[in-house]
């Protein structure tokens, strides 16, 4: 067999085992695209929510999406968020119906009520985050953190990675100072010294490396898995099932593509984030690429997770993610 062939087997099989169980709740949007696609008419959209990084990334720039769902009468609209918990908000509301996230924005999400479920991951990519200092800091090792300021995007993936980082250097969450900003806030603050530190993810992370010389005091790897969730609003996976199916597949179109372009890929998140060639290739090197259903060995990471986050009190209340999948009879034929 074909690398090229066990390819497409393997990415048949991923699809399969994330929307077989939808087969059984196909709703009335389908025959109403069909109809659609005979007219040349647009019936329904996906509305999709997206960051500067990642395969929704290059989906959108390469254009193949709307090139597929087009012929069913299906039309996709992009959003751009600044991260991960401003664009569940938008999922939570209804302005978008699909997005991307890392691990922490989720669990948040689900403590506030939203009505949201996984329908995929990317693999684990702990280098994909870090925690930075400028590159004349004195500031050397985790422990050094101690009653410093750390800026970060509350709720975001390098939430949880600032809680792992203090756990291993023996910090208290108390005892340093958070400064929660959205990235662009965050890096202004970083420049002219009002922090002392600062926890972010790629591409933001690779340009601070190689616009502000920042040195990398600690990233994942050894502390977080970093795994990047696509979610849906539950009303729209149920009620769009096939639809989503598509988005997926060609996320792992895309997944298989960029896995194997890495040029291309640069000048792809080049065009579409505005930053420079040298800064989102050294963001692409540290992809995980492989869109796969949510196993139970990441739901269980997903509950340390968020069992991190309940026993500091920075969520309402505990939260069980499973909650957050779509109900076991929708569910059961992926098992088979």
């Amino acid at each position: 067999m074909t690398h090229r062939h066990a390819q497409r087997l393997s990415r048949r099989t991923t699809l399969g085992l994330l929307f077989a169980a939808a087969a059984g709740v196909m709703a009335a949007g389908m025959p109403a695209a069909a109809q659609a696609q005979a007219k040349g008419e647009v019936q329904v959209q996906v509305r999709i929510g997206y960051q500067k990084y990642g395969t929704l990334t290059l989906l959108k720039g390469r254009g193949t999406l709307e090139k597929r769902l087009a012929g069913q009468g299906v039309g996709v609209q992009w959003t751009e968020f600044p991260a991960g918990p401003v664009l569940l908000e938008g999922l939570n509301v209804g302005s978008i119906d699909f997005g991307t996230v890392g691990e922490a924005p989720p669990i948040f999400a689900q403590a506030a009520g939203a009505n949201l479920v996984y329908v995929g991951n990317e693999p684990a990519s702990p280098a994909s985050e870090a925690i930075v200092v400028p590159k004349g800091s004195g500031l050397r090792t985790l422990a050094d953190l101690k009653g410093k300021k750390i800026a970060l995007n509350k709720g975001s993936n390098v939430h949880y990675l600032l809680l792992k980082a203090l756990e291993k250097a023996g910090i208290a969450y108390a005892d340093i100072q958070p400064v929660f900003l959205p990235p662009a806030d965050a890096r202004a603050a970083f420049e002219r010294g009002s922090v002392d530190a600062w926890a972010i993810w790629d591409p933001f992370l690779a340009a601070a490396e190689k616009q502000l010389g920042a040195r990398v005091l600690a990233d994942g790897k050894g502390l977080v898995a970093n795994y990047q969730f696509y979610l849906a609003s539950r009303t729209y996976a149920e009620k769009h099932p096939e639809i989503l199916r598509i988005v997926l597949d060609e996320v792992a179109k895309v997944d298989d593509w960029g896995r194997n372009h890495p040029e291309e890929v640069a000048a792809i998140l080049s065009a579409q984030t505005g930053l420079g060639k040298d800064v989102v290739a050294l963001a692409a090197t540290r992809y995980a690429y492989g869109v796969k259903p949510v196993s139970v060995d990441v739901i269980a990471s997903q509950q340390r997770v968020a069992d991190a986050f309940s026993s500091l009190k920075l969520i309402p209340k505990p939260i069980v993610v499973k909650d957050a999948l779509l109900p076991a009879r929708q569910l059961a034929t992926s098992a088979k």
